[in-house]
């Protein structure tokens, strides 16, 4: 199954026709810059470097840089991930002693479409320690002629207006492009069913990408040495857990050789999915996103920033002061992201929530992961809608339309087009 298909499942919130189009059909078609708060360069010993790559991911990015530097990769830090196919600007951090022998190490790295430059000093980077990011994106070959690309574009965003904003899905980033399979990894984890995760994550495969002979015939056979014969040298993580399944013969344990965010990329995909089909099935059922309901969880903003930690339950008392809040931009109606500790809600919502944990057969407390608690999720609220900020559009001399907008840290702006596109 490819992202298309898997997200036909999740309501378009607009109803307008999109402009289709295509994205990302070159690096420089989607550029991202991440946004840093000030607070990261006050009162820190650690380098921070502003890295720049075009086709690489994140982390791959990350272990050939400290590969070179020849330092442990986990002493680099990184506040979000970012699209391989693009060009992205974000930041990291290396701690340690002899700083200034690392930085001449640092600064002396050729790695092809990389490049490396030092900003200044701070503090360790951690995941989600960014405000958010910065896009510039081509839609190219939209199906509306150029003549009226902009009047469908204006009339889609006048009818999302209306409702406040774009759904927050989660991207088909979160969930693999080309092999849909993050969640189902996830939600095998979650259960236990390690052997069943590990032929999943090993074996599935898509029928057009390098590797899915050798994918195909572990799928078919579980035969561990012909895999790593067969396994491409880039499949790093799948043969990582090969080795460490053949040392240990536990899949568990192999799963645990996996990085920190790489393994817990299954259980946030599958927490994902959840949250999506949540989002998915209130549209459907016509209830308001940009308007609480009894038992509703809201979440504060603050200068456009959703502030997810602060949260409060809407009851029929407060009901009248929370929307006001709303329609102010200071507040907004959240959904589930699933997990042992995730404040739930009541009411409309409440009955969502546990219709989808019933269909899908899980309970908060697998998220707890006692079988392997590297994994555990304690969950938390997300909001249910995208309102990006300094937004501008126009089309471009060879009819592609250009968008650039900035959105908060953890919102794909995939999703915000998708809904412009009507794409998948």
């Amino acid at each position: 199954m490819d992202y298309r298909r898997f997200f036909s499942q999740f309501q378009y919130l607009s109803r307008r026709p999109g402009i289709g189009g295509r994205i990302k059909e070159r690096p420089e078609d989607f550029v991202v810059r991440e946004v840093l708060p000030k607070s990261i360069f006050e009162n820190g010993g650690c380098l921070i470097y502003r890295l720049k790559k075009r086709n690489w991911d994140t982390m791959a990015a990350i272990k050939e840089i400290a590969k070179r530097a020849e330092i442990p990769y986990r002493e680099i830090g990184f506040a979000g991930t970012k699209d391989r196919k693009a060009v992205t600007f974000q930041y990291i951090s290396i701690c340690g002693r002899e700083k200034e022998a690392l930085k001449e190490r640092l600064d002396s790295i050729e790695i092809r479409d990389i490049e490396l430059r030092f900003v200044g000093y701070g503090k360790r980077l951690r995941l989600g320690a960014l405000l958010g990011n910065r896009f510039r994106i081509i839609v190219r070959e939209p199906d509306v002629e150029k003549s009226r690309v902009l009047e469908r574009v204006r009339d889609i965003l006048s009818d999302l207006k209306e409702k406040g904003g774009f759904p927050n899905y989660f991207g088909y980033q979160r969930f693999g492009e080309r092999r849909v399979i993050n969640h189902e990894v996830g939600k095998l984890l979650l259960q236990g069913r390690f052997d069943e995760a590990a032929v999943k994550f090993l074996g599935e495969y898509s029928g057009d990408m390098e590797g899915d002979g050798a994918r195909k015939n572990f799928l078919e056979s579980g035969d561990v040495d012909r895999a790593l014969e067969e396994f491409p040298r880039f499949l790093r993580y799948e043969r990582a857990m090969l080795y460490r399944y053949k040392e240990t013969g536990s899949w568990k344990k192999a799963f645990a050789v996996l990085p920190g965010p790489i393994m817990r990329i299954f259980i946030h995909s599958y927490q994902s999915y959840l949250f999506n089909r949540v989002l998915s099935r209130r549209i459907e059922e016509g209830l308001p996103l940009n308007e609480a309901l009894p038992g509703d969880i809201i979440c504060q903003v603050k200068s456009g920033i959703p502030l997810r930690d602060r949260t409060y339950r809407v009851t029929e008392s407060n009901i009248g002061f929370v929307n006001e809040r709303i329609r102010r931009g200071e507040a907004m109606v959240t959904g589930p992201i699933f997990g042992y500790m995730m404040r739930r809600a009541r009411g409309e919502m409440g009955r969502l929530e546990a219709e989808i944990l019933e269909e899908e057969g899980i309970s908060v407390e697998q998220f707890r992961m006692k079988s392997l608690k590297l994994m555990a999720e304690p969950g938390g609220r997300r909001e249910l809608l995208i309102r990006p900020k300094e937004f501008r559009y126009g089309v471009l001399k060879d009819g592609s339309v250009g968008f650039k907008f900035f959105l908060p840290k953890g919102i794909y702006a995939t999703s915000l087009l998708r809904e412009i596109m009507k794409d998948h």
